[in-house]
Parts: C-alpha cells; sequence; structure tokens
C-alpha cells in the first residue's frame, strides 16, 4: 500500500497554501470557457468536443506545478493547445471508452473512467507519445489502485455535495483541492515497481 489517501490530501492543502488565488482564478476561467459553449447550440457543443482537451491538459500542467512547488500561472491554462491533436485525441477516446463500457453496466464504465484517470498527467510529463499511448500507460500504472482511487473519489463526491449547500461557489476551493490531490495519487504511484513492471 502506498501512502494513505489522507496523507496525499494533506500534502494537496500544503501544496496550495499561498496558491489559492491562481488556483481559484485558473478554475473560475475554465469553467467560464467551458460553461459558455452550453449556451451555444450544436456549435457549442461542437467546440467543447474540440478544445475540452487541450484545456484539461493545461490545467493539468498547471496543477502539476503547483503540486511541485513550482511558478503556476494562468496562461499555463491553454499550454495544452500546443499539443492539440493529442490532447484532443486523448479526450474523445476516453469519453469513447468510457461510454462504450458504461454501456454494459454503470460499474465497468467508473471502472473504465478511473482506469484512465491517468491519462492527461502521463502526457503532461510526456508530450510526444501518442493519445493511445498515454491511456494504455494510465491503465497500466492504475492497475492495483483502482480500489485506491474510487475511495478519495468518493470522499470528494461527499465534499461536493456540501458544496451545493453553498450554491456552487465551494466548487471554487473544492475543484483544485481535488486536482492537486489527483497529482499527489499520480507521483504517489508512478514510479511503484509495480507499474514498472507492468509497463515492461
Amino acid at each position: 500500500m502506498k501512502t494513505e489517501n489522507l496523507a496525499l490530501m494533506r500534502s494537496a492543502r500544503e501544496s496550495l497554501s499561498g496558491k489559492w488565488g491562481v488556483a481559484i482564478g485558473t478554475t473560475v476561467v475554465y469553467l467560464l470557457i467551458v460553461g459558455s459553449l452550453q449556451f451555444i447550440p450544436i456549435a457549442g457543443a461542437i467546440a467543447g468536443l474540440i478544445i475540452t482537451g487541450p484545456l484539461m491538459l493545461g490545467l493539468t500542467v498547471f496543477f502539476l506545478s503547483i503540486s511541485r512547488d513550482e511558478e503556476a500561472e494562468l496562461n499555463q491554462l491553454f499550454s495544452g493547445f500546443n499539443n492539440f491533436g493529442t490532447a484532443l485525441g486523448t479526450y474523445l477516446l476516453m469519453v469513447v471508452f468510457t461510454l462504450l463500457w458504461s454501456l454494459l453496466l454503470i460499474i465497468p464504465g467508473i471502472i473504465a473512467a478511473i482506469s484512465y484517470s491517468m491519462s492527461f498527467f502521463i502526457l503532461a510529463e510526456n508530450p510526444s507519445i501518442g493519445a493511445m499511448e498515454a491511456i494504455d500507460k494510465s491503465k497500466a500504472m492504475m492497475y492495483g489502485y483502482k480500489w485506491k482511487m474510487f475511495c478519495m473519489m468518493v470522499r470528494f463526491f461527499l465534499w461536493s455535495l456540501l458544496c451545493m449547500l453553498t450554491l456552487g461557489i465551494g466548487f471554487l476551493w473544492l475543484i483544485p483541492y481535488m486536482q492537486v490531490s489527483y497529482v499527489k495519487f499520480y507521483e504517489d504511484i508512478k514510479d511503484t515497481p509495480l507499474v514498472a513492471e507492468i509497463e515492461n
């Protein structure tokens, strides 16, 4: 067993200390861009499919910087467009594969989503690899850790219920907290002997 989830979440809060302002600001910009597209019929949905992947990659780069106590800036949110094709492909493949598994039952869909959850972290650190390779590496990395990730996701789901009582305002703090916690999870398992053995 690697580091306990509670310890990873505590480490995430420590990394965010003094950086909540830029973390919340970047989150707001991301939500405004993605959310505004929902008000544009058809074209908005298409645009959302096209830009969400690159924005997710940029958001991943941003929160990796926060986790590693590096300089984190708003413009990192748009860095995913430097690897537009792979980011788009990764996002679309994740959506399609998750939907296909969900057609069987909800549980296989959840398992699939968890299996692919490390894809953008892997792509952020390895921009030269392809979309399918990032997903395959994520599946290998999550082998033996899916239940652990599920437990962390449940904790944040419960927090999200409380955020609803704040008319959604609480999500401005929860989303950065959640994302940095996932970074901590990724960095905790990425170099484990189990992962190395599977990838080799």
